[in-house]
């Protein structure tokens, strides 16, 4: 494979991916909260959506797949909200139960083959036969999932509804004292964040036309860190530029990934590699605050030494 196709490939996955990323930006940077419940939420995205659109419906899939996340995001929700269930156990739950629930959607089987099924890519491949585009069906549909995502999710929160769930997110008490129920804004919030989540499953499902139980194990550590990579490629802006950021990060670490599948690295050290990315975009900003400081001790022993020399 040569470097414009191994470029392509992490781009097509990348921008697939981004959809989680940015729920995620949604729930942990603006509303808060780490919503652990995004690797079964992923699986059911894609469980729904292969599960329609091998019924013959590819297009109605999306919005399944969709509201499957939808309704995942406001259980999870509900039980941190009404049940006074901390977010991450929260989350750890709804992910546990929805093992049994994406199970159960496959029909009983931990693989779903859509080899044969019509879905949103192949519809675009015959659409875009005979013309300078008919390689580029994949990344057309991608770009196009992402672009409308980003465009939403900018709009969104410039809204009264997106303010209230970024008040959420740095000060609830605020919030509540200004006549704003958190428990609603944080049940939307995620709502859409998993709405987003299901989307990005039911694409890669059909993309890949294939399904297994454990498509989306450790997602969340991959949205985690391509989060933290675009935040540290692109840094604070507008909500357009740092949305902007988790498509370039989640590029980036697949661009990482494919690499890392390229020189034929054994597929169990990639979990490794995805803990080694995590930490290093965590520690980055760290490391640059702590640079001043560093120089300024480096200087100062120098400084000593050259007195202890005279």
């Amino acid at each position: 494979m040569n470097i414009l196709s191994l470029v392509q490939t992490a781009l097509e996955l990348g921008l697939i991916c981004s959809l989680t990323v940015l729920a995620l930006f949604l729930s942990y940077s603006m509303l808060n909260v780490c919503d652990l419940s995004t690797d079964g939420c992923f699986t059911l995205g894609a469980a729904v959506g292969a599960t329609v659109a091998i019924a013959g419906h590819p297009y109605l899939a999306i919005l399944a797949a969709m509201a499957a996340g939808v309704l995942s995001g406001f259980i999870t929700a509900l039980l941190q909200t009404k049940m006074g269930i901390d977010s991450l156990l929260a989350g750890i739950i709804v992910n546990t139960g929805l093992y049994s629930i994406n199970i159960a959607v496959m029909g009983g089987s931990s693989l779903l083959n859509m080899n044969k099924t019509e879905t949103v890519f192949t519809k675009a491949r015959a659409l875009l036969q005979g013309t300078v585009l008919s390689e580029q069906y994949k990344l057309l549909v991608a770009v196009i999932a992402v672009a409308a995502v980003v465009v939403f999710l900018t709009l969104f929160l410039r809204t009264r509804l997106g303010l209230a769930i970024r008040a959420t997110g740095d000060n609830p008490d605020m919030v509540r004292s200004s006549s704003i129920n958190p428990a609603f804004t944080t049940i939307v919030g995620l709502c859409v964040a998993n709405a987003f989540t299901g989307l990005s499953g039911c694409l890669l499902a059909q993309s890949q036309k294939s399904v297994s139980i454990d498509i989306g194990t450790g997602m969340v550590t991959i949205a985690l860190a391509s989060l933290l990579m675009g935040q540290v490629l692109l840094g604070k802006g507008s909500i357009f530029k740092r949305a902007m950021g988790m498509v370039v990060g989640a590029f980036a670490f697949r661009l990482v990934y494919t690499i890392a599948l390229r020189l034929d690295m054994p597929a169990f050290m990639l979990k490794l590699v995805s803990s080694v990315i995590v930490v290093l975009a965590i520690a980055t900003p760290y490391f640059k605050k702590q640079l001043p400081m560093l120089r300024r001790r480096m200087a100062a022993r120098k400084e000593e030494r050259r007195y202890a020399k005279d």
